[in-house]
């Protein structure tokens, strides 16, 4: 009997290697590498049976192109971060850590939607009798909630066919397998093929189909980076599993904004939006501290206040530079320009930064708040109550606006801030004016400094 012969293949971009390597020749990603067995030669359907014809091809300019239709689903933070609902045929892909909160939401969605389309919810990882456990600890009533519990992937299909629903649950993606494979159930030739085949079921049915990824400890989704790329919308879920709000961010999605966020609360019966996500990334103190500004970020269309920590203390001869939820990178950057432009000096000195709240800032507009915070702390004087900042700063010095300027300043005023450090790019002029809020425009750091101490 002939040995099966086994393959290398690379979790993160999917290129196979006949032998196991340290790092990936195709992505250069380091231990990657996953050992299978090749499929047959006589497993692979023969692709050129009979003769190819040439298909027709349009002009863009001659191609009739209409809106997208959605459906919403009734979870107003879930619908903001599908960019308004679901569309028909969609795929989505969601991520998060195990026990955050995947499979709660996405049961809520399909109770929510039950009463307007047919709906199905199939679970590789539980029973019935546990998603229906589980559904009634929510409160939910799970009447018109179709239910699969099965792993085997041409069965699902044949059940998606016979039964048609318009919205479709895959709980999780890394539990089913193909018997066109040898593979085990969770390897990358499984997720990858499972993966294929669900999205071209979706787009010649008409389904919405969700799945639902396992993430790897680095925390991306486990599997090949090719489910990111097959699927219309990927999302992930942010947060600490010991605190009772979640965040779900989309990073890709064909059908509305990327970099949306929706923000929600654990609760007895699942997950709550919240109306007002600023107040979980502001701090409650009863008099201003140092070390403590405010900025005002941009999540996909919604602008959100979030406070900024900075802790400033002896270092000694090896000082250390720690940031939670910020790149550290840039940090190390920020110092740089603060000494070099400002004269503020902390090469012996320990700084850590954090952002309030879990939340995780990744644009540039957060460089001036975290200055200004530095700035703080390194003197023990806090800011004004009421204080915002916001603005990317450049290593010659200058403070560079940031996009969409006039609707931070704006949530700003309507939370009761009144005293706000721009770039002067971002500042108001004539008649846009905003009514209780006092603008300081800035060109460069030393500026921002010197206002900072007028301040203060």
């Amino acid at each position: 009997m002939a040995k099966d012969r086994t393959v290398y293949t690379c979790t993160e971009c999917g290129a196979t290697s006949a032998k196991w390597l340290g790092r990936c020749t195709s992505c250069g990603a380091w231990n990657t590498l996953q050992e299978s067995i090749a499929e047959s030669s006589g497993a692979t359907r023969h692709r050129f049976e009979s003769v190819v014809k040439s298909l027709p091809v349009a002009t863009l300019s001659e191609i009739e192109a209409g809106e997208v239709a959605r459906t919403p689903i009734g979870i107003e933070e879930l619908d903001r971060v599908l960019g308004g609902g679901i569309v028909a045929g969609g795929v989505v892909l969601i991520g998060g850590d195990p026990g955050i909160g995947k499979s709660t939401l996405l049961l809520q969605a399909v109770e929510a939607l039950s009463s307007r389309m047919k709906v199905l919810y199939v679970t590789g990882e539980e029973s019935g009798a546990q998603v229906a456990l589980r559904a009634r600890r929510l409160g939910l009533d799970g009447a018109r909630v179709r239910v699969l519990a099965e792993i085997q992937l041409e069965r699902i299909q044949a059940t998606i066919e016979a039964e048609a629903p318009a919205f479709c649950v895959i709980d999780s993606i890394q539990t089913l397998y193909s018997d066109q494979l040898t593979s085990a159930p969770g390897s990358v030739a499984q997720v990858r093929e499972c993966a294929a085949q669900l999205t071209r079921l979706a787009k010649a049915s008409g389904t919405t189909i969700v799945l639902v990824g396992h993430v790897t400890k680095e925390g991306a989704i486990a599997g090949p980076r090719v489910l990111e790329h097959i699927v219309d919308t990927v999302l992930y879920f942010e947060g600490d599993t010991h605190s009772s709000f979640r965040l779900v961010r989309a990073i890709k999605n064909r059908f509305g904004a990327v970099n949306e966020i929706g923000v929600f609360a654990m609760t007895e019966r699942g997950l709550k939006g919240v109306s007002n996500p600023s107040a979980i990334f502001l701090s409650q103190h009863a008099q201003p501290v140092p070390g403590s500004c405010v900025m005002v970020t941009l999540e996909g269309t919604r602008p959100l206040l979030v406070e900024l920590q900075a802790l400033v203390d002896g270092g000694g001869p090896s000082p250390r530079r720690l940031s939670v939820g910020l790149d550290r990178d840039r940090l190390a950057m920020l110092l740089a320009v603060l000494h070099r432009h400002a004269g503020v000096a902390c090469m012996d000195q320990d700084v850590f930064v954090n952002a309030v709240g879990g939340v995780r800032i990744g644009e540039p507009a957060a460089d001036l708040a975290v200055m200004l915070a530095i700035q703080s702390s390194l003197r023990g004087k806090p800011l004004p109550r009421g204080f915002v900042a916001f603005g990317e700063v450049g290593l010659a010095g200058e403070v560079r606006p940031a996009p969409r300027g006039q609707e931070r300043l704006k949530e700003a005023a309507k939370l009761g801030f009144g005293v706000a450090l721009v770039p002067k790019a971002n500042a108001p002029k004539g008649r846009n004016a905003i009514e209780g809020l006092t603008i300081h425009a800035v060109e460069r750091v030393e500026e921002a400094i010197d206002v900072l101490r007028g301040l203060g």
